[in-house]
């Protein structure tokens, strides 16, 4: 058996993803998660595929006596992967407070928390929307951080403030702090995949549940942007493409194969897909036609953005491998296997 990981916010998209890769790559997984966007069911699909279950604490990261507890309960930690976090940009608009509460409280808990109980190193879950509206792409890790869209990309900035200076303070602790672009996509096994609470927040599940009828329709914001059909254009990486990036850096980490103590990957493809064709391909891929109408811009939404992913590939040695047909299709068929279980 290898280490201990941590994963906070596991019973989430990314993390239940990134708990099965870490069982399959042999380490003890413990996830807390207060299911605020998630579902136990997640754990259920964990063991079904890797044959494992999981530890799991129903727990909110911003309860430091709670967290303390685990610490205490479950001895020898050896990482954590922090996935805990409200994630939606809009919301983050409309809720500013909510997001600055539950994003950096979960991180300084843990922080303060790490030196005490020898945990040697944090995976940290940041985002692509730290670089702004980019004057440039793709973007690599030296382009310039610019004042955020939205309180969510705040909330990532300043959390990834908040690893440097501490380390920085001389805690003897280290961290890789990995920018997504955007993730999508499910297991291939259909046994777990996005399951917001309440209505979507990202773009895929909401096109899935608008072709499945379980919404009316899908609405795209804007068709006015300066790209090739006026919708905004993202890097679209698959879900489990980008779990194994946090497994290689876990065994970056806690390997000590880098004399840095903090170290900044950017996660996507390399390849810009707007939303419309994105739409195209599940039309394509699915064989459903998805009923979807233009609206107004939303607040917070950043033009055009993809990643020069040249560093992840070369000093991580992680490359997204998952065609944009394939992973849209495994959105579908986790869509579908919602539905035959009677779930949506």
């Amino acid at each position: 058996m290898k280490n201990r990981i941590l994963v906070t916010g596991g019973a989430g998209y990314i993390g239940s993803h990134t708990a099965v890769e870490l069982q399959n790559a042999g380490y003890e997984v413990i996830i807390i998660d207060d299911l605020s966007n998630s579902t136990a069911d997640s754990i259920d699909g964990i063991e079904r595929i890797t044959g494992k279950r999981p530890i799991f604490e129903k727990l909110d990261c911003n309860d430091f006596v709670a967290l303390e507890a685990l610490f205490q309960k479950y001895e020898g930690i050896s990482g954590i992967i922090h996935f805990a976090a409200s994630k939606a940009v809009g919301e983050s608009v409309q809720k500013p407070l909510l997001y600055y509460r539950n994003n950096l409280n979960s991180l300084i808990n843990l922080l303060d928390l790490m030196p005490k109980y020898k945990v040697s190193g944090i995976v940290f879950s940041s985002s692509c929307t730290v670089y702004g509206e980019p004057d440039q792409n793709p973007i690599d890790e030296t382009a310039p951080i610019k004042p955020a869209m939205s309180p969510y990309g705040n909330t990532k900035q300043i959390n990834e403030e908040i690893i440097a200076d501490f380390i920085k303070s001389g805690a003897d602790i280290k961290s890789i702090i990995l920018r997504y672009f955007n993730p999508i996509g499910a297991h291939p096994s259909a046994e777990i995949g996005e399951l917001p609470n309440g209505v979507p927040q990202n773009l895929v599940p909401f096109i899935t549940q608008t072709a499945i009828g379980v919404r009316q329709e899908l609405s795209v914001f804007g068709n006015d942007y300066n790209t090739p059909d006026g919708s905004c254009v993202r890097d679209f990486i698959n879900v489990v493409d980008l779990a194994k990036a946090h497994v290689i850096a876990i065994d970056r980490m806690l390997g000590n194969k880098s004399d840095d103590k903090v170290e900044i990957f950017n996660l996507g493809t390399g390849n810009g897909l707007s939303v419309l064709q994105l739409i195209n391909v599940f039309e394509k891929v699915s064989g459903e036609k998805l009923n979807y109408k233009i609206v107004g811009r939303r607040g917070g939404d950043i033009e055009k953005i993809w990643a020069d992913p040249v560093k992840a590939n070369t000093v991580l040695g992680w490359t997204a491998k998952e065609t944009v047909e394939d992973t849209v299709l495994s959105a579908w068929k986790w869509q579908l296997k919602l539905r035959e279980k009677g779930i949506m």
